[in-house]
C-alpha cells in the first residue's frame, strides 16, 4: 500500500490495520483487510475531500478490489497536518 500511494508524493504516510478488529466481518473472511490511512501531500492542495479519496483509490487501484476491503482516509496538505515543508 505505502509503495502504491508513492505516486502522490506524500511527505507522511501512516497505515494502521485495524483487521483483527473485525474478524468474522464478511471482508475479512474473504481476505480483505481493514485499514486507517493518513497521508499527507501537496497533491491535496486545492481539492476537496471526495477528490482526495479518488486520488487515493485510483492510487490503489485493484487493491480496493481484494486485499483491502475497508479504508478509513485522513488526506492532509502540509499546512492542514500542521507540518511544516
Amino acid at each position: 500500500m505505502q509503495q502504491r500511494l508513492g505516486s502522490l508524493q506524500p511527505l507522511s504516510v501512516q497505515i494502521g490495520d485495524d483487521s483483527a478488529l473485525h474478524a468474522g466481518h464478511a471482508g475479512a473472511r474473504s481476505g480483505g483487510g481493514h485499514y486507517n490511512l493518513h497521508i499527507v501531500s501537496a497533491a491535496f492542495a486545492g481539492k476537496n475531500t471526495v477528490a482526495r479519496h479518488r486520488m487515493i483509490y485510483a492510487a490503489l487501484d485493484d487493491m480496493m478490489k481484494g486485499e483491502i476491503h475497508a479504508l478509513a482516509i485522513r488526506a492532509q496538505t502540509a499546512e492542514e497536518a500542521g507540518l511544516s515543508t
